[in-house]
């Protein structure tokens, strides 16, 4: 017999134990401030270029107030499930205006978002089924179509036609579903939605698609990768995240109404999870509604990222095939990203390291975001920091 414990020595754990020793451990730091474009760790200031705040609304005061007034008429939590008694009437106001603003017929609210992909997935996928997904696609699609019945499969990279050539081989006696990101939230880069499309409906396969880094980033009214490319009559499922652009917690799926209510009724990740609080759905409301009274945001936003994405290949640095507020600085060597992270940390500048097997060896990558109040003056240091840490290490 081995320990049941042993590996929680070894191999990934072994190597954070030596991180933590050694000082460069880069996860799980403490903000001892609110998520802004800065931010404080250990009392100094940093420029926070690794958030998924793209609309700027945490310390919007319109959105906390929302918060607070929510706190003071419906208390400070649910106590119990959507399914029995978890459901306000402000989580069913959210769920009509969701609705509405996807232009789909129906919504429903999850607790969070990894439950949303988990449980939508899941539920739709019966043992004769097939799911198909976008290799690179988010953790919480992988989870859902690990716990669905039926067959998954995996095609490469926004490349439609091994989506076509898988489909065409592997028949089924039931349903199929192809899910995909819509923004992928490692490389920044947009679903190939057109070409997706006509691949689905040749296969009379139905379409998901998860806008978590798409809604409030794309589209004309920030409605998400199918208002993009004007194919949103084309999409069968939309997906979406409270703790992005809405500046809160949960997630949500828009579709068919009586597709949505099948999941509501048999959704295990919705039905044995505790309900939304109403803090969070209020703040998601309040956040909804300064999106579409403040189109400005979306213009500054995508100025940010024009600003940047020019800025860092100016440089000549690497950003790989990023279309979007999501920038991968692509560094290479696992060492060398940890080393670059850490500099950059030490002059005032936060992002994310990320490193194999998150994404292929030997293209680990510092992923860089922005967000529509990054001011100039801001983006313009952190640039200045990234030029010269890059040609300390010789990457530009």
């Amino acid at each position: 017999m081995t320990d049941l414990f042993k590996k929680c020595t070894e191999g990934k754990s072994a190597r954070a134990k030596q991180a933590i020793e050694e000082g460069w451990y880069p996860y799980f730091m403490a903000i001892s401030s609110g998520a802004d474009t800065e931010v404080v760790i250990d009392g100094e200031k940093k420029i926070m270029i690794g958030s998924n705040n793209y609309l700027g609304l945490t310390q919007d005061e319109r959105v906390k107030k929302a918060a607070k007034d929510a706190i003071d008429q419906f208390g400070s939590g649910c106590t119990g499930s959507r399914f029995l008694n978890g459901t306000l009437t402000i989580h069913e106001e959210l769920e009509e205006r969701l609705a509405e603003f996807m232009q789909m017929e129906s919504a429903l609210v999850f607790s969070t978002g990894f439950q949303t992909n988990q449980g939508v997935i899941s539920t739709l996928v019966d043992r004769k089924d097939l799911v198909i997904g976008d290799a690179e696609n988010h953790a919480s699609i992988v989870e859902g179509t690990r716990l669905a019945f039926g067959k998954s499969l995996k095609y490469r990279h926004n490349e439609m036609a091994d989506l076509d050539r898988i489909l065409s081989r592997n028949n089924v006696t039931g349903g199929t579903l192809v899910v995909t990101d819509g923004v992928f939230s490692m490389g920044g880069d947009i679903v190939n939605l057109p070409e997706l499309v006509k691949v689905a409906k040749k296969h009379q396969a139905r379409i998901m698609v998860d806008d978590a880094h798409s809604i409030g980033v794309l589209g004309k009214t920030g409605a998400g990768t199918a208002e993009h490319f004007d194919l949103i009559d084309q999409v069968d499922l939309v997906m979406g995240t409270f703790s992005k652009s809405f500046a809160s917690l949960g997630g949500f799926i828009a579709g068919n109404v009586d597709v949505i209510r099948h999941i509501k009724h048999n959704a295990r990740a919705l039905i044995f999870s505790a309900s939304p609080p109403p803090a969070a759905v209020a703040t998601v409301l309040a956040c909804l509604t300064i999106l579409q009274n403040e189109p400005e945001r979306l213009e500054k936003l995508w100025h940010n990222f024009r600003k940047m994405k020019n800025g860092y290949e100016q440089l000549g640095f690497n950003t790989g095939v990023s279309q979007t507020p999501i920038i991968p600085i692509i560094i290479g060597e696992d060492e060398k990203t940890f080393k670059f992270w850490r500099l950059l940390y030490e002059n005032g500048v936060l992002c994310n390291p990320v490193v194999s097997p998150a994404v292929p060896p030997n293209m680990s990558l510092l992923r860089t975001s922005y967000m529509a109040t990054h001011t100039d003056e801001e983006l313009d240091k952190v640039l200045d920091t990234f030029e010269r840490v890059g040609r300390q290490f010789g990457i530009i």
